[in-house]
């Protein structure tokens, strides 16, 4: 995937929608959602026993007769993490959805790459414990199985994989699955930098359409239902996946995350162009 000439269309087009410091500090060029030592002002607060001295207002100490602390945005170096569904749903739609997710892993590690990063893939598929994959391994991607059986959720739930404070973290799956969207976003949230969910679907699971009588398969159980889809069924399904997104996206605006939902059918050149772009999870060079 390292070389797919898609990506590296859009390695060449993009950058990284992260917000910048004026000016490089010598903790790296992104800024996290904590307090730290950087040179934008954020707020005040009450001093505490064992505050830095050097952050005290004193204009406002003498102003005031109380002693306040200056906050500052952190500084952090431009580490980012990759959590990348690969159960076995993702491959549904002739293998458009796994390879539209591997496209956007190869390119957001690259990204991250490019401003110094060393990313780091969480690759959630039947393996135990999930793979961890970094840039060198971006060729092996097409490799390595979409057989996963167990949910993002119940992954996170199982504390299977481990996540860095202070990193970008890049969630790419379809969240087709039993989920709480407040308890997932506040775990996938804690200690992030930046938070990033990106929803991909099939054309059909975005726009079905009424197809009589059919047999459905549960492509990771292979338990099946015979059903007519009806006009009904169609409204019930699109129902439920409103609820679905609604819920996701509230979730994403209580925590600061960007919730973007792409169709796999379209291609990564339009995704990026168009969604991706819309929310400024990437920015055109």
């Amino acid at each position: 995937m390292r070389n797919d000439p898609e990506v590296q269309q859009a390695v060449d087009q993009y950058q990284m929608g992260m917000p910048r410091l004026p000016t490089a500090g010598r903790s790296g060029e992104m800024l996290g959602r904590g307090t730290g030592s950087s040179i934008e002002f954020q707020e005040y607060r009450e001093y505490l026993p064992g505050d830095d001295l050097r952050h005290v207002d004193w204009a406002a100490y003498a102003r005031s007769d109380s002693l306040m602390v200056r906050l500052y945005r952190e500084e952090i170096s431009p580490r980012t993490e990759i959590i990348l569904d690969a159960s076995v749903s993702m491959t549904t739609q002739q293998g458009k959805k796994s390879r539209l997710a591997m496209q956007l892993t190869s390119l957001f590690s690259q990204l991250s790459g490019k401003l110094g990063g060393q990313p780091q893939i969480h690759f959630l598929n039947s393996s135990h414990p999930p793979l961890k994959l970094g840039l060198e391994a971006l060729d092996r991607l097409p490799e390595i199985p979409f057989d996963g059986q167990q949910s993002l959720a119940e992954l996170l739930n199982e504390n299977a994989f481990s996540l860095k404070p202070q990193s970008v973290r890049i969630v790419v799956s379809d969240f087709l699955f039993p989920l709480d969207p407040d308890q997932l976003l506040k775990r996938l949230s804690v200690q992030a930098s930046s938070l990033w969910l990106i929803q991909i679907l099939s054309d059909w699971e975005a726009n079905p359409e009424t197809m009589g009588g059919r047999r459905l398969i549960d492509v990771e159980t292979s338990q099946h239902a015979d059903m007519l889809l009806t006009g009904q069924a169609i409204k019930k399904y699109r129902q439920r996946l409103h609820r679905l997104q609604e819920g996701l996206q509230q979730a994403s605006r209580r925590t600061h995350a960007s919730f973007v939902t792409v169709i796999a059918d379209q291609g990564l050149e339009r995704v990026c162009r168009n969604e991706l772009s819309a929310v400024e999870i990437l920015r055109p060079v």
